[in-house]
């Protein structure tokens, strides 16, 4: 059997993809294997298939570098989800062709590292015929079947940055500072750097909120002499009774592109309440820069775990982590239901008992 495995990264970049790529190169030359990767995301193995040799020798900078060195991408022929958010099939020619590529590269499996989008991809092609296993990847921290993702801790570090920075400006001019993170079906980001930032107001999907209850939360501030409010809104957050806030028109064959809800509601807040309000959209900020050493270790950790996968002939199935421990898990577990914040979970109750506010009464 061929000793040569591939390495893709699909779907959004974020820090740590490389510290995972370092991982399974190093992990996979102590057996003696070889690593190839896969270039600019799933496309890279349809003819001209684009691909470049893995020497381990070459991976220690890794570590530490944001991005991923293979390139990825979330959209072109392997296309996870159509517009309204519904799983794309992949048409059997390219499946056919990505399998006929597989074996043309002498591949003995892959290691898909990704998302919920990638990793249905992923489940296609396994289903096809193509060996394989899973590194789950997402800064929402929104798949199913694991604890957590990595990328999410880097994530909410820049969050929680970003929160303190914007503390020391609103508590000098007496503003609300309105933080706009991502986070399209899932509020981790944002409930997660609210308490550890010092947020007052926390915006989320899985809570939809009021004016009143918001405004009110900042005039009670001001009334025990606290003349600034930090607010934290996810990209997804939506007020009751009405939709997402978007940026356009969604494209034929991708999700609606989020975005704009943090200048919404600071232009309410301020309308309703007379206080000066700014908005700052953190974007693609969350995304990009080294990774944190948490999720180095976790990148790490699941790289390793991957390849011992491909060793034991575990394929169809995903790098886990559950408590502190890496286990495996079929894909199916992991995909197509988004793990999202329990309302009435631990991580809002500890906000709530902070008095921290979710927008509802």
């Amino acid at each position: 059997m061929s000793s040569r495995i591939g390495i893709i990264t699909g779907g959004g970049d974020c820090p740590g993809l490389n510290a995972v790529i370092r991982a399974v190169v190093k992990a996979a030359a102590q057996r003696d294997w070889e690593c190839v990767g896969i270039l600019g995301g799933f496309d890279g193995l349809l003819e001209p298939a684009r691909f470049r040799h893995l020497d381990y020798h070459e991976m220690d900078a890794l570590l530490f570098v944001g991005g991923t060195v293979l390139g990825t991408a979330n959209q072109g022929r392997f296309a996870a989800k159509t517009g309204d958010g519904q799983v794309n099939v992949i048409p059997k020619a390219i499946l056919d062709e990505a399998r006929e590529s597989f074996h043309r590269l002498g591949l003995k499996a892959l290691v898909v590292v990704g998302g919920d989008g990638s990793l249905t991809i992923a489940q296609q092609l396994f289903d096809h015929g193509i060996p394989l296993v899973g590194v789950p990847k997402t800064i929402d921290n929104d798949l199913e079947a694991t604890d957590l993702t990595f990328g999410f801790d880097s994530a909410m570090a820049a969050a929680t940055d970003a929160l303190d920075r914007l503390r020391t400006t609103a508590e000098s001019h007496r503003r609300v500072m309105v933080l706009e993170l991502m986070g399209r079906h899932a509020g981790w980001i944002a409930t997660s750097a609210g308490i550890a930032g010092g947020g007052d107001v926390v915006l989320i999907p899985e809570i939809p909120f009021t004016y009143d209850v918001v405004c009110q939360k900042i005039m009670e501030r001001s009334h025990i002499g606290k003349h600034f409010t930090l607010v934290v809104v996810a990209e997804g957050a939506r007020e009751e009774g009405h939709g997402e806030t978007t940026t356009g028109k969604s494209a034929a064959d991708r999700e609606t592109r989020l975005g704009g809800i943090g200048t919404v509601v600071a232009e309410e807040i301020q309308r309703r309440t007379g206080k000066e309000t700014r908005v700052c959209v953190l974007g693609h900020l969350q995304r990009g820069g080294a990774p944190t050493s948490f999720d180095r270790l976790i990148c790490t950790r699941f790289g390793v775990c991957a390849v011992q996968l491909i060793a034991d002939g575990k394929f169809g199935r995903m790098v886990a982590l559950k408590g502190f421990n890496t286990v495996d898990v079929p894909i199916p577990e992991a995909i197509g239901h988004l793990r999202t914040v329990p309302p009435a979970g631990d991580l809002v109750k500890t906000a709530r008992s902070l008095g921290i506010s979710f927008g509802n009464a």
